[in-house]
């Protein structure tokens, strides 16, 4: 059966299951995963145990998980993120699949949410195969601008070899590239979380496991989403400091 998605992210019941209602039992509930996180329990049973406590749907239980992130993870990525102002004339290596489809989410009105790290992530995914939607070369193009505006001087985009038209994507981005005038390379990775985790470059993600061994990284996404126009909408998912005054 063809694939007949033409946009990035969406889903019926996103309205609903995200509303401003909604956000503060979602902070709770980061605030709370991220606790046992801190404390040793696996992600699994964590997010079961807070899911079930808040009653969660699935998709607001992918977003808390996504949202998340231990004390000892929150620190080593505030450590280990390069600012931008340090990026100009640096190389980056671009998680190709995760940085494209979240800007193709936030240009198709997708989900975007702001987890405790800061890092912006959606809803999206890929299971095995890529399918260009109406907002994939738009959202290369846009990276490419925020690349220019950061003054980097070498890109290279991975992308996993293992999912079907991986192949057309690369040459995609390099056909965009060369319009543009953009000296960018691409390679297609069978391994590509660990190739990003071990590189030594700075890497361009936000998926947690590799901001959790990448040696530095930068938050790409969040500049190119800040440039966007008209703004998407990014549900901040952080867990609100507690009112030392509140009673006890």
């Amino acid at each position: 059966m063809p694939n007949r998605q033409s946009h990035r992210g969406k889903h019926p019941q996103d309205a609903k299951l995200f509303a401003g209602e909604r956000l503060p039992a979602l902070r709770a509930a980061v605030a709370d995963l991220s606790f046992l996180l801190s404390r040793g329990y696996s992600d699994t049973s964590a997010l079961k145990l807070v899911g079930d406590h808040f009653q969660l749907a699935a998709r607001q239980r992918r977003a808390v998980l996504g949202a998340a992130c231990s004390d000892e993870s929150l620190e080593g990525r505030r450590a280990r993120r390069v600012a931008p102002g340090r990026l100009r004339g640096r190389r980056l290596v671009l998680d190709g699949y995760n940085v494209l489809i979240i800007i193709e989410s936030a240009l198709s009105g997708g989900v975007l949410l702001r987890g405790r790290d800061g890092c912006i992530r959606d809803l999206a995914s890929v299971h095995g195969s890529y399918h260009k939607v109406a907002e994939t070369r738009p959202a290369i193009e846009q990276v490419g601008a925020a690349l220019e505006r950061l003054g980097i001087a070498q890109c290279l985009w991975l992308f996993d070899a293992p999912v079907s038209n991986s192949g057309r994507l690369k040459q995609l981005v390099l056909s965009t590239a060369a319009e543009r005038g953009w000296r960018w390379h691409v390679e297609l990775t069978v391994k590509t979380d660990d190739a990003l985790a071990k590189c030594g470059d700075i890497v361009a993600t936000s998926d947690g496991w590799i901001l959790d061994r990448a040696t530095q990284w930068a938050n790409l996404v969040q500049r190119v989403i800040e440039a966007l126009q008209p703004q998407p909408r990014v549900l901040d998912l952080r867990p609100r400091p507690r009112n030392p005054g509140a009673s006890r």
